[in-house]
C-alpha cells in the first residue's frame, strides 16, 4: 500500500502537443512544480507554446520513463516533491534539493536527473 501511495505522487506537471511532442531542455522531459511555471517555460524554450496541453505528472510516471532511460529536467518545486519519493525507493546518487540555492545565470534553472542500466 505505501509504495502505491508513493508512486501516485503528483511531483509536477509536463506539456506535450498533439503529435506527441514534449517541452524538453535539450534531451530532458521538463518537469514544472506548478502550471504557471511551465506557462513561462513554454514561453521561454518552445516555439507556438498555446499549442501545448499541461498535464500533471505522478511519481510512478516518471520512475517509469527513468526505467526506459529518459531524462527529466525537474525545477525546485517538482524536484521538491520527487526527491522524498525517491529516498523512500532508496534511490542513490540523486544530488540534495539544496541545489536551487545556487545562483542560475539564467531565468530557467532545471536539475536533470538520468539513470543508465547496469
Amino acid at each position: 500500500m505505501a509504495r502505491t501511495k508513493t508512486f501516485s505522487k503528483v511531483i509536477g506537471c509536463f506539456a506535450y502537443t498533439l503529435s506527441g511532442e514534449v517541452l524538453c531542455d535539450g534531451d530532458a522531459c521538463v518537469i514544472s512544480g506548478t502550471e504557471e511555471k511551465m506557462r513561462f517555460y513554454l514561453k521561454k524554450l518552445a516555439e507556438g507554446g498555446d499549442e501545448y496541453t499541461i498535464k500533471k505528472t505522478r511519481f510512478g510516471e516518471i520512475m517509469t520513463g527513468i526505467g526506459k532511460g529518459a531524462a527529466y529536467a525537474f525545477d525546485e518545486g517538482a524536484y521538491s516533491r520527487f526527491l522524498p519519493q525517491a529516498i523512500k525507493l532508496k534511490m542513490d546518487g540523486l544530488p540534495s534539493d539544496d541545489f536551487f540555492t545556487e545562483p542560475s545565470s539564467s531565468e530557467v534553472h532545471f536539475l536533470r536527473i538520468q539513470f543508465f542500466g547496469n
